[in-house]
C-alpha cells in the first residue's frame, strides 16, 4: 500500500515533467524523419552504399566481434546518462538535457525514416530488428534520467535559493541511484546489442543485399 501512495506521489509531482520530456523527444522524432526529405539525392545514395556495404558485412558474418561491439555500445550509452547526470547538478544544464533528448528523438526518427524511405517494407522490417529492441528500453531509460535530472535540478534551485530547508545529502542520492540503476539497464542492453541484435539482423539481411545499391 506505502509501495503504491509512493508512486501515485512520485507521478503526481514529475507527470509534468515526463510529458515535457516527452513532448520534446517526440518532436525530435519528426524532425529527424523530416530531415530524410531534405537530403540531396547524392547523399541518399551514399548512405545507401554504405548500407549496402553494411548489409553484405553482417550477411558474411564479419560482424561478429561481440566483446568490441558491447564496449562500443554501452559506452555510448553510458557516457550519455553520465553527461545527464552532470548536468542535473547545474541549473544552467537543463536545456542541455533537452537538447539531448531531442538529439535522440531526431537519430531514432532520421534512421527509420529513411530506412522506410528507402527501403520500403524491408526497411521496415530491418528497423524492428535492429533499432526497436534496444530502443524500447534506451529511451525510457534516457526519459527517467532526464526527468530525474530535471526534479534535482529544480530541488537544488529551491534549496540554494528560496532558503527551503532540507536534506541535501538523500535528493542526491536518489538521483545517483536512478542513473546508477539505469546504467546496470543499459549494461543489459549492450549485451542484447552484441549478442542477439547480429543474429536478428542476419536474419533480414539477405532480403535486403538483393536489392540494387
Amino acid at each position: 500500500m506505502n509501495r503504491n501512495r509512493s508512486l501515485q506521489l512520485y507521478m503526481k509531482e514529475h507527470l509534468s515533467l515526463y510529458v515535457f520530456v516527452g513532448i520534446i523527444f517526440v518532436i525530435g522524432v519528426v524532425f529527424g524523419a523530416v530531415m530524410v526529405n531534405a537530403l540531396s539525392l547524392e547523399q541518399k545514395q551514399e548512405i545507401l552504399r554504405y548500407l549496402g556495404h553494411f548489409f553484405s558485412t553482417v550477411d558474411q558474418g564479419e560482424f561478429d566481434d561481440v566483446k568490441q561491439s558491447f564496449q562500443q555500445s554501452f559506452s555510448l550509452h553510458i557516457k550519455w546518462i553520465l553527461i545527464i547526470w552532470i548536468l542535473g547538478m547545474s541549473v544552467i544544464g537543463l536545456p542541455l538535457i533537452w537538447i539531448l533528448d531531442f538529439l535522440k528523438g531526431v537519430l531514432v526518427g532520421f534512421t527509420v525514416g529513411y530506412l522506410v524511405g528507402q527501403l520500403s517494407w524491408k526497411g521496415l522490417l530491418f528497423a524492428l530488428v535492429s533499432v526497436a529492441p534496444q530502443n524500447l528500453i534506451v529511451i525510457p531509460a534516457l526519459i527517467v534520467c532526464s526527468v530525474t535530472a530535471m526534479a534535482f535540478s529544480i530541488h537544488m534551485v529551491k534549496h540554494r535559493f528560496m532558503t527551503r530547508k532540507g536534506a541535501f545529502y538523500e535528493p542526491f542520492m536518489k538521483y545517483s541511484a536512478t542513473i546508477l540503476l539505469s546504467g546496470v539497464l543499459l549494461a543489459g542492453v549492450a549485451l542484447f546489442e552484441a549478442y542477439v541484435s547480429p543474429v536478428m539482423m542476419k536474419w533480414v539481411t539477405p532480403m535486403l543485399i538483393t536489392m540494387s545499391f
